[in-house]
């Protein structure tokens, strides 16, 4: 698959996101720290120095267009924009591209015209001729002005000069345009020194008087040609008779062609795209859209920009031609971060290469646009996006976020107050029915669930595996289980994750959950019993937070109240630990503990196990952070247990140190000593990390808590990723609100309070 292909990246947490494009290889290692901390935002300081006046610094969404393919080469484009809509729309159209061979963009130069306006002339057609003759010594001149250009390959190239009669005096005046390669700078500021700096040399030698010295916008010596062709099976694909699309499209182009009116709307939206990726870049957006507009006026009337037409193989093939000077160097380049960071991505070598990337991003926004209006109109892109803002402003979580957005879009009424009815409703369909105690306790007339717990380790990760102490708690995240006789067969239905498929007992499942259930029934001597398991989770996966363990429990407990079992809560957690076995290879037996018991306990591996529960004199105020990276146990356990054997006497050490700082969190939980519970749990994280199982996505959350005034924080599980916890007490909100800020996933949480 092609590396600017990323299926379901919309669908990805903004972290995610960043890590993929990291593992794909368009971020630098540095560019990914840097975008996963926020480090890339342009700084107040730094603005200061850019423009007058400065007060404060505005942020816009950096979005990806994904599937780009030009001139053979794949690309991942950053976009600068907050209009919905047109970041999926480049992703769509560059898709639909993709299947005709991409996108073919030619630069025809990087020329830019310096304009010197001359008034005052004696002898007007003397003095155009004069300066035609000595355009070599003019030319040098405007060099000397910039050796360096010259050194890079570039400089003036040539002049021109016109006459015009002033409408206001009816005298006439000269314009010399100084025609000037400007390499990979934009090149308005070179320009401008340069028709400053021969102003006094065209004085002399044309006795006038030099008024104007500037650059022009009507960049037409920096054209960029772009084509493309979309085929009839891409055109077919949402359902519409792709012929009709295909002459829809030709016949909105055909208008827009003839009437100005149209052409405006027309060309505004091919700017959509690349004004993006100007801002993204550092280039002038403003002279961007003055050298498109001009461009597309300069014959008898303003007209579009865009050409479509039905090729000899009857498909539909568009042409984009318009002034695209832009650089990739330069003020803006150098002193935005931001703009770097953005450059590094794009991959971009030249100026001549944005250059036409742009044209095949303004190409793909403008078949998008009307794809949209022969097909559906365009508001159903503009709807669909205004209902994902809606429904993040009423509050929905990730769980039933793409539900709550659905919803919306089918009723039509999207407003924030429907939205938060329809976010109550989902909640309450997605627990089982009818309601109950997370106990799983038989209550009259009800349905039974079996209830697994979610966990934290308050502290001794790792360590515990190796005989020492920990402090695990559970939180206010279950999974319950519902088990059902079946006509045959054993099917499993999660339907928050849309799994539901026939379990095959004697065949080797790839997941380790279904060994698991395989597992439970052998142990429990069901084998031939037709089951239905339907499992309601909301311990998010592989975050570290106990989810196989509960996943476990809650499904053995569903198996004893429905057979009637009588097994005891030993029992559970015994054959749980088993399941463990399964999906960690060597577990601690602390998560299926914890899982099992829902309590608060000091826990020490054995046979039997230690287990006592604390007491602590008020709840412990947390926040979990999530990292949105698969924190895999059996692989940390796996890499540890192998430095372990290669340095018995120093990991020995390291698991020591951790057992000394779990014994005095117990005392410091018991005493509700918050100040020196932070303390012990940071000097956890730093014991972690020597053991190598920490990650740089679980230090940047350990920061932004820090920062935000947690007293100590520090992963939870099994690290290389999943989720961190941060001792907030009086801060909670505050850390919350900077780990969301950042684009984290968080929760709070109080230990020693758990609801029945």
């Amino acid at each position: 698959m092609s590396r600017a292909r990323i299926p379901n990246f919309y669908k990805l947490s903004v972290p995610e996101r960043v890590r993929v494009i990291h593992e794909k290889g368009f971020l630098t290692d540095e560019d990914y720290l840097a975008l996963a901390a926020g480090k890339h935002l342009l700084k107040v300081h730094h603005a200061d120095k850019m423009i007058e006046n400065v007060i404060g610094v505005m942020g816009l969404p950096i979005g990806l267009a994904l599937n780009f393919l030009i001139n053979g080469k794949d690309y991942v484009i950053p976009l600068v924009v907050e209009e919905p809509s047109i970041v999926a729309a480049l992703c769509a159209a560059a898709k639909m591209a993709r299947d005709g061979g991409g996108f073919q963009s030619v630069s025809q130069g990087t020329l830019l015209i310096g304009q010197v306006q001359i008034i005052d002339l004696p002898h007007p057609r003397e003095a155009q001729s004069t300066l035609l003759n000595r355009k070599d010594e003019i030319i040098n001149l405007a060099n000397s002005f910039h050796p360096n250009l010259v050194a890079r390959g570039g400089g003036a190239r040539d002049i021109e000069v016109w006459k015009h009669v002033s409408p206001s005096t009816g005298r006439d005046m000269l314009v010399v345009h100084l025609l000037v390669d400007t390499c990979d700078a934009m090149g308005a500021n070179l320009v401008n020194t340069m028709c400053e700096g021969v102003a006094s040399l065209l004085e002399n030698l044309t006795g006038g008087r030099v008024l104007l010295r500037i650059l022009s916008n009507l960049t037409d010596r920096a054209v960029v040609r772009t084509s493309c062709e979309i085929t009839l099976a891409a055109l077919a694909r949402s359902g519409h008779d792709p012929e009709q699309v295909r002459d829809g499209i030709i016949l909105a182009n055909d208008l827009a062609v003839v009437d100005p009116y149209r052409a405006a709307t027309h060309n505004k939206g091919i700017m959509n795209g690349i004004d993006a990726v100007a801002l993204a870049t550092g280039n002038d957006w403003r002279a961007l859209e003055a050298a498109a507009h001009a461009y597309a006026a300069r014959g008898h009337s303003y007209t579009a920009l865009t050409r479509w037409y039905k090729n000899p193989r009857g498909n539909l093939a568009g042409v984009l031609e318009m002034p695209i000077k832009v650089g990739t160097v330069g003020g803006q380049q150098q002193s935005n971060q931001t703009v770097a960071v953005n450059q590094r991505l794009l991959g971009a070598q030249s100026a001549r290469e944005l250059a036409e990337i742009m044209g095949a991003v303004g190409l793909g926004q403008n078949f998008s646009a009307l794809r949209a209006l022969v097909t559906d109109g365009i508001q159903q892109g503009h709807m669909t996006l205004h209902a994902r803002s809606v429904a993040l402003a009423a509050g929905a979580d990730p769980a039933i976020f793409e539900t709550v957005v659905d919803r919306l879009i089918d009723g039509g009424d999207i407003k924030v107050w429907k939205a938060r009815e329809i976010i109550e409703t989902v909640r309450s369909e997605s627990q089982p029915r009818p309601e109950h105690p997370d106990t799983g306790q038989r209550q009259p007339d009800m349905v039974e669930y079996g209830v697994g717990h979610g966990k934290v380790i308050l502290l001794g990760e790792h360590a515990v595996v190796y005989g020492s102490h920990a402090i695990t708690a559970p939180i206010p995240l279950a999974i319950k289980c519902k088990v059902k006789d079946a006509e045959e067969g054993v099917t499993l239905i999660i339907p928050r994750w849309g799994i539901e498929q026939r379990l095959h007992p004697k065949q080797n499942e790839p997941d380790s959950f279904h060994h698991s259930i395989q597992l439970i029934i052998q142990k429990l001597g069901l084998e031939n019993r037709p089951l239905q398991i339907e499992i309601f989770s909301n311990v998010p996966k592989a975050m570290g937070l106990g989810g196989s363990a509960a996943m476990a429990v809650a499904t053995i407990r569903a198996m004893n109240l429905h057979f009637k079992l009588r097994m005891a809560d030993e029992e559970i957690n015994t054959l749980a630990f088993e399941c463990e076995k399964i999906a960690h290879g060597t577990p601690s037996g602390v998560d299926n503990t914890v899982a099992t018991y829902g309590q608060l306990l000091l826990y020490r591996p054995g046979q039997p196990a230690e287990m006592r529960i604390i007491h602590p004199p008020q709840p412990i105020p947390l926040v979990v952070g999530m990292t949105h990276v698969e924190s895999l146990t059996a692989k940390t356990v796996r890499r540890v247990r192998q430095a372990w054997k290669k340095n018995n006497a120093l990991y020995e050490e390291i698991f020591k140190g951790i057992d000394r700082l779990v014994l005095e969190g117990v005392r410091a939980v018991e005493k509700a000593d918050f100040e020196q519970l932070g303390d012990l749990m940071n000097v956890c994280q730093g014991l972690l990390a020597a053991l190598q199982v920490s990650s740089p996505e679980i230090e940047l959350l350990i920061e932004i808590a820090r920062e935000n005034g947690a007293l100590g924080a520090k992963l939870t599980g099994g690290g290389g990723g999943g989720s961190i916890i941060a001792l907030c007490p009086g801060k909670t909100g505050a850390v919350i609100k900077a780990m969301q800020d950042a684009g984290y996933q968080a929760m709070e949480v109080q230990i020693g309070q758990i609801d029945a």
